[in-house]
């Protein structure tokens, strides 16, 4: 796992903010170019346009993946951000997580991920849409957490205005951001083997809505499932209609 900033211990003098963003910017000139994401893609949408993400997630998904370029606003249970980290990563794309403490790289680990392509700054600072604007320009994937904050319409204009220059897609959770093109949202609805004799949970079913400025209002049930050596996403019974290809 990659840390591309490091941070100094209580007592020391934090750098300014001037400073870290330019040593972000000379470490992101080390990393290796972004790799190029394997996965089919629909007829309509180019294999090197899309980012992929579990299964399930992307029957409901007008262009069966994540478009480069676009923001996607996630909420809900953190099983399906861990799940599309895993997917971009595992399929050799390169991902940053900024401020979210409570994502478990050992979960991404045991749904495939590659965690050596994995950026962690969990501490970004008083102004983290900043540092995702400068990560925006070498990753695949940047995942904002935002600690709650609400970002002025003004400057979420200005950083998707860079995803879309950079082709990387900014997903950001746990805060408001106006204008994503795609919402996620994922319901925990049911677990499997708990229960007196079953011994440890062995699944999670998720209700996920899937929601865009081209579509509509999607949503799908889906298995999160632990194996003897991996976390595996299995297709559940389908709430609504088949998605149906439109163009983002």
């Amino acid at each position: 796992m990659g840390e591309l900033a490091e941070f100094p211990l209580d007592g020391v003098e934090r750098p300014s903010r001037q400073e870290r963003i330019q040593s972000l910017r000379r470490r992101m000139a080390a990393i290796p170019a972004r790799g190029e994401v394997e996965r089919a893609a629909p007829a309509d949408a180019p294999a090197d346009r899309l980012l992929p993400v579990p299964e399930p997630l992307a029957d409901v998904l007008p262009q069966g993946g994540l478009v480069r370029g676009s923001v996607v606003s996630v909420s809900g249970a953190t099983s399906l951000l861990i799940g599309v980290l895993a997917s971009v990563t595992a399929a050799g794309g390169h991902a940053a997580v900024i401020g979210h403490r409570r994502l478990s790289l050992l979960a991404a680990a045991e749904m495939g991920a590659q965690l050596q392509r994995v950026a962690v700054i969990p501490d970004p600072g008083p102004d983290p849409v900043e540092i995702a604007a400068v990560l925006l320009d070498g990753m695949d994937l940047v995942i904002l957490g935002l600690g709650g904050i609400a970002v002025p319409s003004s400057r979420t204009r200005a950083v998707t205005a860079r995803a879309r220059s950079k082709g990387a897609v900014l997903v950001v959770v746990d805060g408001r951001w106006e204008g994503a093109q795609v919402r996620l949202d994922a319901q925990v609805s049911g677990y499997e083997g708990l229960g007196v004799g079953r011994g440890r949970l062995r699944g999670t079913r998720l209700s996920v809505r899937a929601q865009g400025r081209a579509f509509p209002a999607r949503t799908t049930r889906m298995d999160v499932c632990a194996t003897r050596t991996r976390t595996e996403w299995k297709h559940a019974d389908r709430v609504d209609s088949p998605r149906r290809p439109v163009a983002l």
